[in-house]
């Protein structure tokens, strides 16, 4: 059996979804969603990170986090599952 959630109107999973509206709190901030702490993460200036975190809805965050216009850390690609993990950690 596959349990997908691409979406979070999907019943019963949707709340798997990283744009589902469950927020945390990590890193001493508060995330509304675990979209938003992914796609912040990879920025290392704290004001691209902080743009990424307040954005209006995760998809506002991911579209800024897949935009080019920022510098992305150069370690992007071997920590991106470490920040992942905890976010997804830190919302269950």
């Amino acid at each position: 059996m596959t349990i997908s959630f691409y979406s979070t109107r999907e019943k019963p999973y949707g709340v798997f979804s990283n744009f589902s509206a469950h927020g945390f709190e990590l890193d001493g901030q508060w995330w509304p969603t675990s979209e938003h702490y992914f796609q912040a993460h990879k920025f290392l200036d704290p004001e691209d990170v902080e743009a990424v975190r307040v954005a209006k809805s995760p998809m506002v965050a991911a579209n800024m986090g897949r935009s080019r216009t920022r510098p992305m850390r150069p370690d992007w690609e071997r920590v991106k599952d470490d920040v992942m993990r905890q976010a997804v950690l830190k919302k269950f």
